[in-house]
């Protein structure tokens, strides 16, 4: 009997809306009038629908009770939203953000990019959930659609057998979103956002330099969870949560509660796709012992359910490129989710630098590099050239040095075969000795390549993270200075560069340590295979000027002869 009457009032109140909305449809919406609203069948007193408000009391002595007025919208529509370059599109059928286009960088002349993954038969960003992952009914009502004048803003509305919820979407002028969701009605509800980011191609996913993650900030510090080592869900307390939301090297979604949230949780899924650039269907991460072989192949994401800790959500979303000062300029720590690493006080003041050589001397990236290439090697001319100078002074005191190794050579091991410590360090002795009276440091023309590995490290760190440098061309085969060369011609010119230097340069010190030099052209030319073009760049264009500065060191050193 029970469901008997649940049944039919639920059959009514469809009826009254269906007739109601077919004698009496509504007229478009504007953002000051109040939604449509059409009355809802009253069901029994001894039943009511599941997930249904449940209506106030009755007043004393008056035994009617309003019903709870329906809002919905008689069919799918979409709503843009624009702020500048940045464009959101909406749908009314759950409220869900279909489209995210945000500028590639700051720059006017770059171009835009799509941020929502596309998904084969899967919830949009905002959807919402119940439990889990497992879709809300409320993602398939049509809520009532009411957008602001000024294109700017939004608000979606939807009241009916299912409950009561609200979503508002407003760009704040500054490129942020601002996202406030109501439900009332339903209790163990969340807040959906990804999977993953933009739409990213085969080849980036597989690329080591494309960081796909899972990006948090609680009590000050900032994790980066990998989804392709997440079996389970991994949650995160909102008690000191300060924002969370998913990333790649160069773009990023991150939300932050303008309002304290019960937890964030971020559910493993894996990417399963029909075609290379078609859209991708997500699929439950099994446990590590039920994955199969196919499985530990496909590329994996995360999805972010934000929990409320009453009945709303207010959040202030970024959606937008991962660029230093545009993040750092906003009051939330974004800035953070650059990779930046232990050299971090010398990668801001290079990127800074970049940015001044580009804006105001040279505006291609390549050339700024070469340029601050240059003003670099300036500032180090002092140290490079006592360094040159020593191994010079070096090279001359070699017979000296090499007479005093032939003496102890057969001195160094005993009849068995054994070292012989004591004949090492009288050898050491004698030969530091021969150092210290040339006044020569023996360790001095180690001491700029020494300077210069920070400087490379903080250059690559640089390279491999600044979105400024993605799809930045050079000249010729170089569109950009993010990726490897394609025909591996720069590291081939650099490892030559690098074997003239070698070949220039003094040929002092140990027989080890000359060795050693000349091994390191090889081993340089096979790890800048694979780098970024910028940072093989910078090292060619520091192998021709020191080679530049060799060359003036030879001439000046025959003219004194």
């Amino acid at each position: 009997m029970e469901t008997r009457r649940l049944l039919l009032a639920f059959v009514l109140s469809l009826a009254v809306i269906a007739v109601w909305y077919t004698l009496f449809p509504p007229a478009k919406p504007t953002p000051e009038a109040p939604p449509a609203s059409a009355p809802a069948a009253k069901a029994p007193a001894a039943s009511a629908a599941p997930g249904t408000p449940a209506p106030a009391p009755a007043a004393p002595g008056n035994p009617s009770v309003a019903p709870v007025p329906a809002v919905q919208a008689a069919a799918e529509e979409r709503v843009t939203l624009q702020d500048g370059r940045a464009r959101a599109v909406l749908t009314n059928r759950g409220a869900q953000l279909l489209s995210m286009m945000v500028p590639e960088k700051s720059d006017p002349k770059s171009g835009t990019l799509e941020l929502v993954r596309q998904r084969a038969d899967a919830l949009y960003p905002y959807a919402l959930t119940a439990g889990g992952l497992q879709p809300s009914p409320l993602n398939q009502v049509l809520f009532q659609a009411l957008p602001a004048a000024d294109g700017r803003s939004v608000t979606f509305r939807y009241s009916g057998p299912l409950g009561a919820a609200e979503k508002s979407f407003r760009f704040d002028g500054k490129g942020l979103l601002e996202v406030d969701v109501r439900v009332s009605g339903r209790s163990d509800w969340g807040l959906l956002i990804g999977p993953g980011i933009r739409n990213p191609t085969v080849e980036e996913m597989k690329s080591r330099y494309e960081h796909r993650r899972a990006v948090y900030k609680v009590d000050g510090d900032v994790s980066t969870p990998d989804p392709g080592s997440a079996f389970e869900p991994v949650e995160v307390p909102g008690r000191a949560l300060a924002w969370a939301g998913l990333e790649d090297t160069y773009f990023l979604s991150a939300q932050v509660p303008r309002a304290r949230i019960d937890r964030a949780v971020y559910h493993p899924v894996l990417v399963e796709r029909a075609a290379a650039t078609g859209p991708a269907k997500f699929l439950p991460t099994p446990s590590k012992d039920e994955m199969t072989r196919e499985q530990k192949d496909l590329p994996r994401e995360f999805f972010l359910v934000l929990r409320p800790a009453g009945d709303q959500i207010a959040l202030t979303s970024y959606w937008g490129a991962k660029e230093y000062d545009r993040l750092k300029a906003l009051p939330y720590g974004l800035q953070d989710t650059i990779e930046l690493g232990s050299l971090k006080p010398l990668v801001v003041p290079l990127l800074t630098a970049l940015h001044w050589i580009h804006a105001n001397v040279v505006a291609n990236y390549g050339w700024a590099i070469v340029v601050l290439t240059i003003l670099i090697k300036i500032v180090l001319l002092p140290l490079t050239h006592r360094s040159t100078m020593s191994m010079r002074k070096m090279q001359e005191l070699n017979p000296k040095v090499q007479g005093i190794r032939d003496r102890y050579r057969t001195k160094l091991r005993d009849k068995q075969g054994k070292p012989n410590l004591e004949a090492q360090r009288k050898m050491n002795e004698e030969v530091m000795a021969v150092y210290k009276e040339a006044g020569v440091n023996p360790a001095g023309g180690c001491l700029p390549l020494l300077i210069q590995m920070p400087i490379l490290f903080a250059f690559y760190r640089l390279l491999s993270t600044a979105v400024e440098l993605r799809g930045a061309p050079w000249l010729g085969w170089i569109q950009d200075l993010s990726l490897h060369d394609p025909y591996y011609v720069l590291p081939i010119i650099m490892g030559v560069s690098q074997i003239i230097q070698v070949r220039m340069g003094p040929q002092a010190g140990d027989p080890m340590q000359r060795r050693m030099f000349q091994i390191m052209p090889v081993a340089m030319t096979f790890f800048f295979l694979g780098v970024p073009s910028g940072l093989v760049l910078y090292w060619l264009t520091n192998n021709v000027l020191t080679i530049i500065q060799l060359q003036v060191y030879n001439r000046m050193q025959a003219r004194e002869a």
